[in-house]
């Protein structure tokens, strides 16, 4: 993984940002690049099938540089059967975050910039468009 760079804010040294181009990829697992597998049934967990264009597109932003994790509701009951998918189909990441909060409809506050994009079944680089946001206001 490379190196995180300092950011000093007003004299003090704050938390530590990526270089310029370089990305921080928080993927979902299950409807992202498997199919939706609920945690209630973990046995479908190891024959889950991948979906198109998944493995290439997150290896490929792997080997450009990127940081690849894969953010996940599946328990860390699961890390076992987890890993080897994606092992056995060969995702290359950097780590796995278990136990994301499930039922969608996230709202990410962070001091770090945040972008967020809704897979709706095409897993190819991606396009930038305008969007309305909401934000917190300056003071």
């Amino acid at each position: 993984m490379s190196k995180l760079l300092d950011i000093i804010i007003d004299g003090r040294k704050a938390s530590p940002g990526l270089p310029e181009g370089m990305k921080n990829y928080l993927i979902d697992i299950d409807g992202t690049i498997c199919e939706d597998i609920p945690n209630e049934e973990p046995e479908r967990m190891a024959t889950a099938a991948i979906l198109p264009d998944a493995l290439d597109t997150c290896n490929r932003w792997y080997e450009q540089g990127h940081i690849i994790t894969f953010f996940t509701s599946r328990l860390e009951e699961h890390r076992t059967v987890t890993e080897g998918w994606l092992n056995k189909h060969g995702f290359k990441y950097h780590g796995i975050v278990f136990g994301k909060p499930r039922g969608g409809n996230y709202h990410w506050i962070d001091n770090h910039i945040v972008r967020s994009t809704r897979y709706v079944g095409n897993f190819t680089d991606m396009v930038e468009k305008e969007v309305k946001i909401q934000v917190f206001p300056r003071k």
